[in-house]
């Protein structure tokens, strides 16, 4: 059985959760505990921390876990990342008031800096030869500079409305974060099985993800032009209709070029057009 290690509340939580049901790791109890065992797959869940995971991993109290790049990077534990999952992404950047002038990063010289990542920013600071002081504090770093703590942070940037709310502006980008599938480097051959198994139906279902399932019939004069717009994941696929001289086309789009897709097909003659999400797709 696979141990899997995920925040047991944060960001991360619930996508991190939908998306290994995708992949078929129901959990056995509605009932949130430290360990759950899954229904339809050879793993449990292990809820820690969102800091807590690398550690974890590492040591081998879970065999695997799901968590930010940054948490990782933070670390530095005996782990590895296997895989990139592409969501909960962010960024982690430097911030200053936004009354400050900015030019470069001297700016920071002599400053002093409140973060939760102190590992990664003066890992940062010394590649770039700044000299500042690092104020490591945890929970709301956004407030150090308004309350005379800090004249700058270092923190985790979505949206940037927190900065802008405090009065803040980004400055410098130091790195770029999502979640990530980390590993213990010792797995016996039969977790690495399951660890395999897991991977595929993660692949699986990021692969359906933005891609739409089409279908519509066309005359067969146009089918050239059509294949020229939906070229599928080999080529389309193509039926022919009782209704002579037309056939029914089947094919994969990208959802981001949904719109501009359909406009040309309907140029061509194309009609019945039906559109249908994708849930796992294998290559």
């Amino acid at each position: 059985m696979l141990r899997i290690a995920i925040q047991g509340k944060g960001r991360l939580n619930e996508e991190t959760l939908n998306l290994l049901q995708e992949a078929g790791v129901k959990l056995s109890s509605a009932k949130r505990t430290l360990l759950i065992p899954a229904k339809t797959f050879p793993a449990e869940l292990l809820f820690l921390r969102d800091d807590d995971i690398p550690q974890a991993v590492a040591d081998g109290v879970a065999d695997v876990g799901i968590v930010g790049e940054n948490e990782f990077m933070e670390k530095q534990k005996n782990a590895e990342i296997i895989k990139k999952l592409g969501f909960g992404k962010c960024r982690l950047s430097l911030a200053i008031p936004k009354e400050e002038d900015y030019i470069n990063l001297n700016w920071f010289n002599g400053k002093k800096i409140a973060s939760s990542y102190p590992v990664i920013l003066s890992d940062f600071l010394k590649k770039n030869a700044i000299k500042a002081d690092i104020h490591t504090i945890s929970g709301s770093v956004e407030i150090a500079p308004g309350i005379g703590l800090a004249d700058a942070i270092f923190d985790i940037v979505s949206s940037g409305s927190t900065l802008m709310s405090n009065h803040l502006k980004e400055v410098e980008t130091v790195m770029y974060s999502e979640a990530v599938l980390i590993g213990n480097k010792s797995l016996s051959k039969e977790k690495e099985k399951i660890l395999n198994e897991l991977i595929f139906r993660i692949d699986a279902v990021q692969t359906a993800e933005d891609k739409k399932y089409i279908l519509l019939n066309a005359p067969n004069n146009v089918l050239p032009d059509i294949f020229n717009i939906l070229p599928g994941m080999r080529s389309p696929t193509v039926v022919p209709l009782a209704q002579e001289g037309w056939s029914s086309v089947h094919s994969v789009i990208d959802e981001k070029r949904f719109w501009e897709i359909i406009g040309k097909l309907k140029d061509l003659g194309a009609e019945g057009i039906l559109v249908i999400p994708i849930e796992k797709m294998i290559l």
